[in-house]
């Protein structure tokens, strides 16, 4: 039998999981793409991390070394990411996000937080604080 704080816990556990995907989701219909979840991911990825192999792609995004090529290739005919060869093995090729990725992730961002900001004007100063302190904490959790 679960302890009274074992199904709060459970309780909140559930309770968030459900809003962040709302969440998630919410943000994801904001960003003003025609990129799937996957493509905006590993274009991010790309962004934060590159120039990098499409095998480090598939470890970074924790998908199959074929799903990031088919990633990839979608974002280069798309002129969001370009490869070079990979001078350390030229049987690979480094991919690095172009001057149109990164615009049109910079924009996507900006239309994500012009959303939030908006609801976020609603509230008072506590509430706008609580929910910065459960961002720290969320994130903490989540690092973990």
């Amino acid at each position: 039998m679960l302890s009274s704080l074992a199904l709060e816990t459970t309780f909140v556990a559930a309770h968030l999981r459900v809003v962040l995907t709302r969440t998630a989701r919410r943000l994801r219909q904001q960003a003003g793409t025609d990129l799937s979840p996957s493509q905006t991911a590993a274009l991010a990825t790309v962004e934060r991390r590159g120039p990098l192999t499409p095998s480090e792609l598939a470890a970074c995004e924790r998908i199959q070394r074929p799903t990031a090529t088919r990633v990839l290739a979608r974002l280069e005919e798309a002129g969001l990411v370009q490869r070079a060869a990979d001078p350390a093995d030229r049987r690979s090729s480094l991919v690095s996000i172009t001057a149109e990725g990164r615009a049109l992730l910079e924009a996507g961002r900006t239309r994500k937080d012009a959303f939030l900001v908006q609801r976020l004007e609603d509230l008072d100063a506590d509430e706008v604080a609580t929910l910065e302190r459960a961002a720290e904490i969320l994130e903490r959790v989540l690092d973990q």
